[in-house]
């Protein structure tokens, strides 16, 4: 499926937590990353339901180092009972500039949120 673009919009309250807490790992190229973060916008969905988006990072901005393009951060995601239900992905541009946010998930139904950050940990649902 085609991502569906939108006008341009800043990060919501909960996909600027989710971005934060996986680039608050250390990684080459983390610290770029994490300072295009107030410059970062989203420009497209996934599907009409889809938590999943497009970023665009306006100029100026650091450019990242990062030898491929997704961010290389094990950011599983499990429900309160400790099940495993998908991972968050975040993707870059060519490892120069937040590209996108994915919830990758292994359960019957589509989140239609993005997990919450609970003692650390990406919990869903949130």
């Amino acid at each position: 499926m085609a991502p569906l673009s939108i006008d341009p919009r800043p990060l919501n309250a909960d996909e600027r937590a989710v971005l934060e807490h996986i680039l608050s790992a250390e990684f080459v190229g983390a610290s770029q990353l994490r300072s295009q973060l107030d410059r970062t916008e989203v420009i497209a969905t996934w599907g009409s339901d889809s938590v999943s988006v497009d970023l665009q990072v306006r100029k100026p901005y650091e450019h990242a180092a990062l030898p491929e393009a997704l961010v290389p951060v094990d950011a599983q995601v499990h429900d309160p009972s400790g099940a495993y239900v998908g991972e968050i992905l975040v993707w870059t541009d060519r490892g120069a500039t937040l590209a996108a946010l994915e919830f990758a998930w292994v359960t019957d139904e589509m989140p239609t949120s993005l997990p919450a950050i609970v003692e650390g940990q990406l919990s869903w649902p949130a």
